[in-house]
């Protein structure tokens, strides 16, 4: 059961790494200028931005999932050692 636990756990926050990575990887190409006008709308850079800003709102719900599991996996956890331990103390 616990080495199931610990797979699942680690499987979690390797999928969670990757996508904090892939996440930062993505922030790095975006802009910090502000283009106003309408032939900012029609530029290159623009459309750029917003492909960029649509991934990156593609990820943000993934990142949150994977952090809530590895949040609950890591309960699990500790939680397993706790009731481990104090059973042992109990004795």
């Amino acid at each position: 059961m616990v080495i199931a636990l610990w797979a699942i756990w680690s499987v979690i926050l390797t999928g969670l790494f990757i996508l904090m990575v892939y996440k930062g990887t993505l922030a790095i190409h975006e802009e910090d200028q502000l283009f106003l006008g309408e032939t900012a709308r029609n530029s290159y850079e623009h459309e750029e931005q917003i492909l960029v800003q649509s991934k990156l709102n593609k990820v943000e719900p993934m990142v949150k999932v994977f952090s809530g599991l590895s949040a609950v996996a890591t309960v699990l956890l500790v939680g397993y050692y706790v009731v481990g331990a104090v059973g042992v103390l109990a004795k």
